[in-house]
């Protein structure tokens, strides 16, 4: 409508459309009487969204019957194929859902919406009855199409093998990789998607994946450039061999052998895998909750430490590191390293220009040893110190703990004593013998834990075992063992 027309519309109080004239005024009183239902939020009369009558609901309500109406689709099966291989998902494994996920709002205003005459349409419509239903279209959610194609692409596809190095006899020799194919998992997904929303005719369905020639990284002149200690540390873990120590050696075999490329990060959590027992670590001692108790993969944060020392005198770039929650022993504070599930993780970068090869292994003496091996291209002068710094300190307490399992009076010591410290980490370079910086490279807090003595409280006597309760609470060593001198003469004389 120009605007010619729209003036004169105006100066008579009237709007044009459908080939004749409807009053202003009817326009807006049938706008008034939609907006009663719009101020209740609730969807107008004779709506409906794929067939099924939404009237009266609420967008949540709504969006329910959307769910429901996806939902019948997620058994449906589609095979993806790459490679003359193929997998099977469902409507789960690639996030079926709604492409028009705002169709419950637009249900909700309907007749609000659009020019004026749209609008006045829309309301007459649904003045007189007429239905309106809103249809869904369907799509897949591409990141967890994604998702589920990386976790199941080694059933599909065979990416290349690296060439590699390994050190044998203290040199290292080339290994040649092989060729491979790779799953274009981020254009596959977009494949997917689209798919869904304009071919896909609700059954099921095959499509096709898609791939590309997957080269090995590594040239033997990249690779011959690894031959130069850049940093090295070790650690001694002690002679008993026990769960401990076996996961030691194999956290240190997961890391062994491992090129990074420039720019490359590590994460050591997942290098060394999941600390489970399917993968080959047992229970032992490890930090939680400020006591020593065990948990599969105890002592794999020796490794990670040990790592990390060697990264600090390689001067890699360290991407994240965190402290433990206390004071390790093998390491000055804050040169230490934690891996704790997803929480706490120890990455870091390859930021030289040639790749790094990592060396890990136990030795004779029961060391626990990393060097880290590249192109050296440091001033042959350069010497790096590294100096922990006590900020503040927190010494332990003794707390006792009334146990029902340990026999009246008895005391037994169930929780070691720990220091609490807050420490710098402070990085000293020299060149020429000449200190050229001193920077703190990182800041840790180790929390205090108090020695933790157990009381015996078990006896057939409950007002023996109440007395010494009760003093166990007061925290006073001089009125517990005065308690228990009590309930002992109390246990005595109910047995005579």
């Amino acid at each position: 409508m120009n605007t010619r027309i729209k003036m004169i519309c105006a100066t008579f109080g009237m709007v044009l459309g459908m080939g004749m004239l409807y009053p202003v005024q009817q326009v807006e009183a049938e706008e008034n009487t939609e907006s009663a239902a719009q101020e209740k939020s609730v969807i107008p009369e004779h709506i409906s969204i794929c067939g099924t009558d939404v009237s009266g609901m609420s967008v949540e309500e709504a969006n329910a019957v959307v769910n429901q109406y996806v939902d019948q689709y997620e058994n449906v099966s589609f095979t993806l194929t790459a490679n003359d291989k193929s997998i099977k998902a469902d409507g789960d494994d690639i996030g079926l859902c709604a492409k028009n996920a705002d169709v419950t709002e637009r249900a909700l205003r309907y007749g609000k919406e659009g020019n004026l005459i749209a609008r006045y349409k829309a309301n007459a419509d649904m003045k007189a009855g007429k239905s309106k239903d809103f249809a869904v279209s369907l799509t897949s959610d591409t990141a967890t199409v994604e998702a589920y194609l990386n976790e199941n692409k080694s059933e599909l596809v065979t990416e290349a093998v690296d060439n590699t190095v390994k050190l044998v006899d203290g040199k290292f020799e080339y290994v040649e990789g092989s060729e491979g194919v790779a799953l274009m998992t981020g254009k596959s997904a977009v494949k997917i998607a689209d798919f869904i929303s304009t071919d896909w005719d609700g059954k099921d369905a095959s499509i096709e994946l898609l791939t590309e020639k997957d080269e090995p990284r590594g040239t033997k002149e990249e690779l011959a450039t690894i031959h130069d200690v850049l940093g090295s540390y070790h650690t001694d873990f002690g002679t008993v061999i026990n769960g401990r120590t076996n996961n030691i050696k194999n956290g240190a075999s997961r890391l062994n052998g491992l090129v990074i490329y420039p720019g490359e990060t590590v994460s050591v959590s997942d290098a060394i895998g999941p600390t489970t027992a399917e993968n080959g670590y047992f229970p032992a001692g490890s930090y939680e909750n400020g006591q020593v108790v065990d948990t599969y993969g105890g002592g794999i944060c020796q490794v990670s430490t040990t790592l990390y020392n060697a990264v600090l005198f390689s001067e890699l770039k360290v991407v994240k590191r965190y402290p433990h929650s206390m004071l390790v022993s093998y390491v000055p504070p804050s040169r230490d390293a934690a891996i704790a599930g997803d929480t706490k993780d120890f990455v870091f970068e390859n930021n030289y220009d040639t790749p790094i090869y990592i060396f890990g292994e136990i030795d004779d003496d029961n060391q626990l040893c990393f060097a880290i091996y590249g192109k050296e291209t440091r001033d042959k002068t350069r010497k790096i110190e590294f100096e922990s710094e006590e900020v503040s300190t927190e010494e332990p307490g003794v707390k006792y703990k009334a146990d029902a399992e340990l026999a009246l009076g008895e005391m037994e010591v169930t929780g070691s004593a720990h220091t609490g410290k807050e420490v710098k980490l402070w990085k000293i370079v020299y060149e020429n013998g000449k200190q050229m910086s001193k920077d703190v490279i990182n800041e840790s807090t180790y929390s205090k834990a108090d020695k933790t003595i157990s009381v015996g409280i078990k006896t057939k006597n409950s007002s023996a075992a109440a007395v010494v309760k009760e003093a166990v609470s007061t925290q006073d060593k001089a009125k517990i063992q005065a308690a228990i001198s009590e309930a002992s003469s109390m246990e005595s004389s109910s047995e005579q």
